[in-house]
């Protein structure tokens, strides 16, 4: 469920209806992208982007906090499982001891006391479990609802499901399920909110999401420590994701086509 929460989370950030651009070696389905982007905004506009702020006006600030907790708290138990798929021994006893910390002294893990304890905070997916192994990343995807993810986190997220708390609950605890799970939805976006005018600035928030979630990816399944551009054998540096974008499309800014809104 944690990895749901993050791409949740990832997702709402790329609510924002985007433009028009050909297809990139980053992103050969754009086309189809930019499509789901655009619904995803048109969900986020009408729906969730307005429960949202209903939300952070009536639920105190510390409650919201306490909501949060207590999401992290439960996704430990899906990054306990892929630091230890993914042999990091070192980690695993970091991660138990977190969540039953703030399970047994933070009330269910409403309050983070493993931070104040000084316990390290990690989260770990099946996609990074993937990546770690050396899985590629493949063609970069939107998902309906869940935003940006690509053709090795998507598929990823089944097992992380699985592997969730919630997962668990049995059948007459349905209702229990989808309470917490729409409640999860709901304060992710509650937290996102203040990035909504930063990516109202952009000239394209679709690309500017695109770059940002992949590069962020490549940052979590390097622990942090994601390799640097090397110069190739011919003397020439390895260029990053914005610099194959202006070597396609120059350094011109990417134009809506008439009648499409930024």
């Amino acid at each position: 469920m944690a990895r749901i929460a993050i791409c949740i989370l990832a997702g709402a950030l790329s609510l924002l209806s985007g433009c028009a651009a050909g297809p990139t070696r980053q992103d050969p389905l754009e086309a189809i992208n930019r499509g789901i982007y655009r619904f995803n905004h048109a969900v986020d506009t009408v729906v969730l982007r307005p429960v949202a702020k209903g939300y952070e006006k009536v639920v105190p600030r510390i409650a919201r906090k306490g909501v949060t907790n207590f999401f992290s708290n439960i996704g430990m138990v899906v990054t306990t499982f892929n630091d230890a798929l993914q042999l990091k021994g070192e980690k695993v006893p970091v991660d138990i001891m977190r969540f039953a910390t703030n399970t047994v002294f933070g009330l269910g893990g409403l309050i983070d006391v493993a931070s104040e304890m000084q316990i390290e905070y990690r989260s770990e997916d099946f996609g990074q479990t993937l990546g770690y192994w050396g899985v590629n990343s493949g063609p970069y995807l939107v998902l309906p609802f869940l935003g940006p993810s690509s053709l090795r986190d998507g598929p990823a997220l089944a097992v992380d499901m699985v592997v969730s708390p919630y997962f668990h609950l049995d059948d007459d605890s349905a209702d229990v399920r989808w309470s917490l799970l729409a409640l999860s939805v709901v304060n992710t976006r509650a937290n996102l909110l203040a990035l909504d005018p930063l990516l109202a600035q952009q000239v394209d928030p679709y690309s500017f999401v695109r770059d940002t979630y992949l590069q962020r990816r490549d940052y979590l399944i390097n622990d942090g420590n994601p390799p640097q551009p090397q110069d190739s054998t011919d003397g020439s540096r390895a260029r990053s994701l914005r610099e194959l974008e202006e070597e396609e499309f120059g350094d011109e800014p990417v134009i809506p086509p008439a009648g499409q809104q930024q």
